[in-house]
């Protein structure tokens, strides 16, 4: 007897079954359609990249990647993230042309998972990457497409946290002094482990006004009054200009009418290495996990030999799917089945009704074991069987 082949899929990976692949397509049209509106171009990479440029250069954890090795012993991986592949591209490539660069992408990202995770190990990304553009009035565009993209997708209930990352390193350097001491505390930030945080802080030998200063960090979320306690925390600097930066930011938030989707969370920090500045995070009522993040990177071409500032966003596109609150239907399709004698009677009333813009299906009733059940989820059915002159719809 032959053996039997496993059900079972490597950790991490997922099947989508016909009726989740509707809806997601739905979702993704309605996003990309959206994305052109506003003049961004997509663009397209390869799934293997070399480790040593997009494996070293992106943000994620090497344990995190899946490598392996082409005939020739270079070490590649499966893309991680699609802002690396993009930067290298446009580096290399596209800002030889007309700067600022707008690029949108649809495609899948690659991460190992420890298998009591339960995380998606490949996942689907649509996103948008602003390259060659320094100002805020570019954070403040993908920010207000972003929400409107949510918005064109069917959801209403969302939030879009913004955080920077130079208000919480200047922040920590006052205070810590050094980018070891920092790092460790930012570790619990990223992780969202609050308790362990401030049992650390408490454990430093500082004043108790710097500690003070550290623990009422994590207060500074909410509406744009926290900004005010934010001030007061930090002594000048970076962290003062990351303070205006934000306001001003929300002032064209409120130009572009999407302010009523903003709160503020200072000590949001993202795992993405690459940031430099503005960071922000997307949650969806339904949704157990951020739908998706960006922010602005303004090192992460210089890698690439081509210095240029930029900011974007991904979305998780599973993740969006689980907020939505109702499954697309699947698109009912006109059904023909033929008998033999009849088949090409059959073919051309097929043909006829596609291009008349119907979509069908065209069965050899030999095929079908259980005729009723297998026509129950079809729009209508036409029976081209036995020797009448012409096909019986029903």
């Amino acid at each position: 007897m032959s053996k039997l082949l496993m059900f079972e899929k490597p950790v991490g990976m997922r099947d989508t079954l016909p009726h989740i692949y509707e809806t997601k397509r739905k979702l993704k049209e309605a996003a990309e359609r959206e994305m052109r509106s506003w003049g961004y171009r997509f663009i397209e990479t390869p799934a293997l990249e070399y480790h040593e440029t997009i494996g070293e250069a992106s943000a994620i954890l090497d344990r995190q990647l899946f490598k392996l090795l082409d005939q020739q012993g270079n070490t590649l991986v499966l893309r991680p993230d699609m802002t690396t592949p993009i930067a290298r591209v446009a580096a290399s490539k596209l800002l030889k042309e007309r700067v600022p660069l707008r690029l949108a992408y649809s495609a899948n990202v690659y991460r190992a998972q420890q298998r009591e995770g339960g995380r998606a190990a490949e996942f689907e990304q649509i996103g948008i990457e602003m390259i060659g553009d320094q100002t805020v009035s570019a954070d403040a565009e993908i920010i207000a497409l972003l929400a409107s993209i949510l918005k064109k997708t069917g959801i209403e209930r969302f939030r879009i946290s913004l955080g920077h990352i130079r208000f919480t390193d200047e922040l920590f350097r006052q205070i810590l002094g050094t980018e070891e001491r920092a790092e460790h505390l930012r570790r619990f930030l990223y992780e969202k482990n609050y308790v362990g945080y401030r049992e650390h802080v408490k454990s430093l030998a500082l004043s108790s006004i710097d500690q003070q200063r550290l623990l009422r960090f994590l207060d500074l979320s909410g509406e744009l009054s926290c900004l005010e306690g934010a001030a007061n925390l930090i002594e000048g600097g970076a962290g003062s200009e990351a303070i205006a930066e934000l306001r001003n930011l929300y002032e064209r938030l409120q130009e572009y009418g999407v302010a009523e989707y903003i709160k503020f969370d200072l000590p949001l920090v993202s795992h993405m290495s690459y940031y430099t500045g503005l960071v922000f995070e997307v949650y969806v009522d339904g949704a157990g996990t951020p739908v998706g993040n960006g922010g602005r990177y303004d090192q992460l071409l210089e890698k690439f030999g081509r210095p240029a500032s930029a900011t974007g966003f991904g979305l998780r596109v599973d993740v969006l799917l689980s907020a939505l609150e109702q499954l697309a239907e699947e698109e009912k399709v006109h059904c023909i089945l033929f008998s033999n004698e009849r088949r090409l009677e059959a073919i051309q009333e097929a043909k006829k009704r596609r291009e008349a813009g119907e979509a069908v299906l065209l069965q050899d009733v030999a095929g079908v074991e259980d005729v009723d059940r297998f026509t129950e989820s079809c729009k209508s059915v036409s029976f081209f069987v036995g020797k009448a002159a012409s096909g019986r719809e029903f």
